[in-house]
């Protein structure tokens, strides 16, 4: 509310200056044109009575009404060039400030879902880890594989919590002092290792990892890798049904990496395809959202793979669905 009073305050200042402008500048104009009315008739009445002209017509053929004509001219042509110029000025300053106000707007309402969220997300897993424990305490005698299944349980919500906290971190490193360590890592593994965390959290999904025989090592920051693959393979998962269907392809060629995340969920409108790597933004809104998520991940992805000298592309997949697909320099 303060940021709408002070908006159309800025604006209400601003119509004032222009309609002030206006009225000074047009009162400058008559003024101009009436000098050289007063100037010009000053000056026939001399010439007549020197006997140089006889009329009107010949007054205004003399040089010097010429030069008097041209320099109030001048002084018309100034006035409306300076009153173009701060016109322009005036209303650029309003787009300007209605961009900012704008950028504001979004900005805030993406920090309310940031906090919505991820005061959801960081309660979720807290909650279950908290049940887990009461219940072990409360029953002791509990038998051994249902004593696993509750263990196996906190684990999985524990490891949640600390992807999200690196998520956190990483993020926030992404803006000022991260620097990826390069080194000669088997990205292959690395994307199975990832992929066989997510089958066991997510058993109804299938995903095909399709790798040529004999991939290389690569030089890649190890860490910044496991980020992108583990936050592309959970955004797969999250926005597809009940059954999702992803596929990885990895390719290496002319010491470039080229990854594409394919996945059969709803796919995203061209109009949030570049909005979408904006820091916590998420498509929708976070009252009525179904899917768990911070709006940090594809921020972390693209971020990191711009350290990388990459480029990332979000291509409609067939028959639905969404292919990212990553270009990253292998630094061998």
């Amino acid at each position: 509310m303060p940021n709408l009073r002070l908006r159309f305050l800025s604006y209400s200042i601003m119509v004032y200056m222009l309609m002030a402008f206006a009225w000074w500048a047009l009162l400058l104009f008559t003024k101009n044109r009436d000098a050289f009315h007063a100037k010009r008739e000053l000056m026939q009445i001399g010439m007549v009575a020197e006997g140089r002209v006889r009329s009107k017509a010949e007054f205004e053929q003399m040089a010097e009404y010429q030069s008097l004509a041209k320099k109030y001219k001048r002084q018309e042509y100034m006035i409306f060039g300076e009153a173009m110029v701060f016109v322009l000025t005036l209303l650029a300053g309003i787009w300007f400030i209605n961009q900012g106000y704008q950028k504001e707007v979004r900005a805030n309402q993406q920090r309310r879902n940031f906090l919505l969220s991820i005061t959801h997300e960081l309660k979720s897993p807290i909650a279950s880890i908290r049940l887990v424990l009461e219940t072990l305490l409360r029953r002791k005698e509990l038998p051994r594989d249902k004593s696993e299944q509750l263990t196996n349980s906190a684990l999985r919500e524990n490891e949640r919590l600390h992807e999200l906290v690196e998520n956190l971190l990483l993020s926030a490193k992404l803006e000022s002092a991260y620097q990826p360590f390069f080194e000669e890592i088997n990205l292959a593994e690395l994307v199975k290792d990832n992929i066989a965390k997510i089958a066991e959290r997510h058993p109804s999904a299938r995903i095909v990892f399709d790798v040529a025989n004999g991939f290389p090592m690569v030089k890649m920051d190890k860490q910044g890798m496991i980020s992108i693959v583990s936050n592309l393979l959970e955004n797969a998962v999250k926005y597809a049904n009940d059954r999702p269907d992803i596929e990885i392809r990895l390719r290496h060629k002319d010491g470039q990496v080229t990854m594409d995340f394919a996945d059969n969920g709803t796919g995203i409108p061209d109009k949030e395809k570049k909005r979408i790597f904006e820091k916590f933004y998420r498509i929708g809104s976070e009252e009525t959202r179904q899917t768990k998520g911070t709006g940090l991940g594809l921020f972390i992805v693209e971020q990191v793979v711009k350290a990388h000298n990459g480029s990332i592309q979000v291509i409609d997949n067939q028959p639905k669905g969404t292919i990212f697909r990553l270009t990253i320099e292998d630094k061998r």
